[in-house]
């Protein structure tokens, strides 16, 4: 096990943040001394922690006498004086930047000159916090996830003046602890922050252009999109309503002008409304959902369309063809196999990054239809298939593919014409962002991967999808993307263009 220097910690702030890493730090034998404004508080916490230990020694988790020793390690501070001879002060206190210079400022006056004073903010620049001390260079981010016992990843943040041995020490500590650290450069919103603005942020993009409605969005991220065969956990909406959009837009806010307005991050003005009408989330019982006893009131899916008969189907040429012609072919469907489709025939076209219009020129309209082929659509494959139609596609023809893409009894969503359809374009912007995040030297590809699967609970880190993806399938969505909106959110960076070119994993350093 990595060895660490410290002999005694402080933690300030006896929230849910300060408590879990109090606990962390006793566990791992740090003795801890708690301070909150509030006396009560750290009574409080101390008895909690302790009663954690006795239900861990009780499952076998820990020794009866392993408990009994980490919860002796747990001792009031009755003032920020009684932080003197600490080695190591984290704080753990309400995210206001006066507030946490202040907090440093008055710890510089109390503790040796060797101690680190630790920040766990998760949206504050540790350079700007550090900038309020006499010695910035002991300032560090050591920012951990909500459960902290249970969120396994750790950023430890190297603000512009942090000495590195401050970072390698806090990186020892953090692997004593059992936590993963992954090392980040001190900008808006770290590693998990930043690259976490992809999934939400797009998402919110296709719902104000009409392409589909909530339920619809969520039920494609989990069903459709599959890694490993797994989607996202919760839809961007499910998991905007958890953490309350009084707390999710203010985080896109910021992000996007500490970025100085970079596209990628733009917020959208539907957040800013429902935040001003109250509609939070499950806190304030509805968000973009209504809540009752705490469940979410979803409307049901509408039932598929009747096949009457198996269509004929012309599938437009192109890599993709072959995929989507089998796929129809074991539902039934009879293949047009002419150069142009006949006058009967349903056209199919699979675009990547165009919308079902781009896709259908030259091609009749009336009858075209587009499927998502991102992900696997054969006959046993998939949850859920995806469908687009143009402005012009005909309700019968459209309810002709929903019918035969249906006839297997896998769920389908059709949406109106959107370049990207919603995979697509959310994917393609996580690994975006992820790419950037890599370019800009943040924080190495392998810890960019491993902090955002474990830290945002995705299926598998934003690089590695873009790897199982493909990286030339990633550039294609955006290029095609950018192209065709003009909008530069979607320009793909060096990092992935590179890496496409010359068929390197988006993981490859360099």
């Amino acid at each position: 096990m990595s060895t660490h220097p410290y002999k005694q910690a402080g933690v300030v702030g006896t929230g849910a943040m300060g408590r879990g890493i109090a606990q962390l730090l006793a566990q791992c034998g740090v003795p801890v001394r708690l301070y909150d404004t509030n006396a009560a508080a750290v009574e409080s916490a101390i008895a909690q922690i302790g009663g954690i230990f006795g239900k861990l020694a009780e499952k076998g988790r820990m020794t009866a006498d392993a408990a009994s020793a980490a919860g002796a390690r747990l001792q009031p501070a009755a003032s920020l004086e009684d932080l003197a001879g600490c080695d190591l002060v984290v704080e753990a206190i309400v995210e206001r930047l006066d507030a946490k210079r202040q907090l440093f400022s008055s710890l510089e006056g109390i503790v040796g000159d060797s101690a680190v004073l630790a920040t766990n903010t998760s949206s504050l620049s540790v350079t700007a916090i550090a900038a309020g001390c006499k010695r910035p260079g002991r300032v560090v981010g050591w920012h951990f996830f909500n459960p902290v016992p249970l969120m396994k990843v750790v950023e430890v943040v190297q603000g512009a003046r942090t000495e590195r041995s401050v970072v390698d020490d806090l990186v020892a500590l953090t692997h004593a602890t059992g936590h993963l650290p992954v090392v980040a450069q001190d900008t808006p919103g770290f590693i998990v922050n930043h690259a976490g603005r992809g999934y939400g942020t797009e998402s919110l993009k296709a719902l104000s252009e009409g392409v589909a409605d909530i339920p619809t969005i969520d039920r494609i991220l989990r069903e459709q999109v599959s890694f490993d065969g797994s989607g996202f956990r919760l839809g961007p909406f499910e998991l905007m309503d958890l953490t309350g959009l009084d707390v999710s837009h203010p985080v896109m806010e910021s992000i996007y002008r500490q970025f100085y307005d970079e596209a990628r991050f733009r917020p959208s003005v539907i957040t800013q409304q429902r935040t001003d009408a109250g509609l939070l989330g499950r806190k304030t019982g509805e968000g973009f959902y209504r809540y009752e006893d705490g469940r979410a009131q979803t409307p049901a899916e509408p039932t598929a369309p009747d096949l009457a008969s198996a269509p004929t189907v012309w599938v437009a040429p192109g890599p993709r063809q072959a995929m989507v012609a089998e796929a129809a072919a074991s539902l039934g469907a009879t293949i047009d196999t002419g150069t142009e489709p006949a006058a009967g025939s349903l056209v199919l076209v699979a675009p990547l990054g165009l919308d079902a219009t781009a896709a259908a020129r030259g091609l009749p309209a009336e009858r075209t239809v587009a499927i998502d082929t991102l992900f696997p659509i054969a006959r046993g494959a998939c949850q859920r298939r995806v469908l687009m139609t143009t402005p012009a596609t005909q309700p019968q023809w459209r309810d002709t593919a929903h019918a035969l893409f249906a006839s297997d009894g896998t769920r389908v969503s059709v949406l109106r014409d959107s370049p990207g359809f919603i995979a697509q374009r959310v994917v393609a912007m996580i690994v975006s962002i992820a790419t950037e995040i890599a370019q800009q030297r943040i924080a190495s590809p392998g810890d960019i991967d491993t902090a955002v699967k474990i830290g945002l609970g995705y299926p598998r880190g934003p690089l590695s999808m873009g790897d199982a993806v493909g990286a030339e399938t990633i550039l294609e969505i955006l290029s095609n993307m950018h192209a065709l909106t003009g909008d530069p959110r979607y320009r793909p960076g060096s990092w992935l263009r590179r890496r496409a070119q010359l068929g390197l994993s988006l993981l490859q350093d360099d």
